[in-house]
């Protein structure tokens, strides 16, 4: 059984946090995040620490406690220090460009793939292979890192394609005659 919900989340300065009856939302430097609260979790605000407890003991709400206790540590990091991934893109004549909210990107098709960047989601190319993905919305970064690398997933045998800094390929022998 998980024990997240009994660890407190420590606010930094500069971040608000306001707790509405059904909603709770957090606002610092980066912007401002809301997200529903569960009716089976219990926030309380005490100086500049947020404690999370589920309304009963049954395994729903213990569940649902940690879960919102981990969604809002997340919006905290977001508003104040900000969420990035980094996406490289592997292959010949690969390449991404941004202009505005758009990434053009040539990845072998006989065409450019265009990608419109959600609201919330900023991104820069520090070189022609490498995209710099910046968000204070985890799960909104995370999902527009996923789209990116679904046109073009790494594939198991020259490793070519788009993936996320760090993602192992595991990569295959070609067939032997």
């Amino acid at each position: 059984m998980s024990r997240v919900a009994n660890n407190p989340v420590q606010l930094p300065k500069g971040v608000e946090v306001t707790l509405g009856g059904t909603e709770i939302s957090v606002k610092g430097a980066k912007g401002t995040l809301a997200m529903p609260i569960n009716p089976q979790v219990e926030i309380a605000q005490e100086d500049n620490v947020l404690t999370f407890a589920a309304r009963s003991g049954d395994q729903f709400s213990r569940a649902m406690s940690g879960t919102t206790r981990a969604l809002v540590n997340n919006m905290v990091t977001g508003v104040s220090q900000g969420f990035e991934k980094k996406l490289e893109l592997v292959g010949v004549g690969y390449r991404a460009q941004v202009q505005g909210k758009n990434i053009n990107l040539t990845l072998g098709f006989s065409h450019p793939v265009v990608y419109q960047l959600p609201e919330g989601v900023t991104a820069e190319t520090p070189s022609q292979t490498e995209v710099l993905l910046k968000s204070s919305d985890k799960q909104k970064l995370g999902q527009a890192a996923a789209e990116i690398r679904a046109y073009r997933p790494p594939e198991p045998y020259k490793g070519k394609g788009v993936r996320i800094t760090g993602e192992y390929v595991r990569r295959k022998e070609a067939k032997k005659k």
